[in-house]
């Protein structure tokens, strides 16, 4: 090329744009709060969205969404789970408890009530969780050491409160636990 030419300008070569396949999907059955609930869900999603999302359940709050904060805390069939570690499918023909259940109307479960009392909860980010975590615990053990209370709540992170006032509710609401109101089935409906 003599002086003063230009070379042509390189152009990238156009790659074909990837066309994303459509989401593998899934129909789901399971028991929610004590309803039956069945819905096509997208494999991938996880239980805390398909909640959150899917049925308005925005009760169980996503913090980490990595298993560590507890935030997302449900209990399936009874137990406590962290709902951001597991898919939505992975609940078919399960039964899951949220936040939600615990309380019937205007009426605050005597566990809600206990956490209002002691003031175990400021921001109430946390409290979904906690609440479920606790709630677990006491219909296990109605009578839980401080030791049992405190592994229970280890699971769980607050940046507010300190958690004297959440493990001085749960122990108030323990004490409720011999008339019969904690650790029952939580109302459904």
């Amino acid at each position: 090329m003599g002086e003063g030419t230009v070379a042509p300008a390189r152009v990238a070569p156009v790659r074909p744009r990837r066309v994303r396949p459509p989401a593998a999907t899934a129909t789901v059955t399971l028991t929610v709060n004590g309803r039956p609930v069945e819905a096509t869900v997208e494999v991938r999603k996880t239980l805390a969205d398909f909640l959150r999302e899917d049925l308005g359940l925005t009760g169980t709050h996503l913090g980490c969404e990595h298993g560590v904060c507890g935030a997302c805390t449900v209990l399936l069939d009874g137990a406590p789970v962290r709902s951001c570690l597991l898919f939505a499918v992975q609940g078919a023909g399960h039964t899951v408890t949220t936040v939600e259940a615990l309380s019937t109307g205007e009426t605050l479960h005597p566990l809600q009530e206990a956490f209002r009392r002691h003031h175990g909860l400021q921001c109430g980010f946390c409290t979904p969780g906690i609440l479920m975590s606790a709630y677990a615990l006491l219909r296990d053990h109605p009578h839980p050491t401080d030791a049992q209370v405190l592994e229970t709540l280890g699971g769980h992170l607050c940046r507010c409160t300190g958690y004297q006032g959440i493990v001085d509710a749960v122990l108030a609401a323990a004490g409720t636990a011999a008339a019969g109101t904690v650790g029952a089935e939580p109302p459904t409906g």
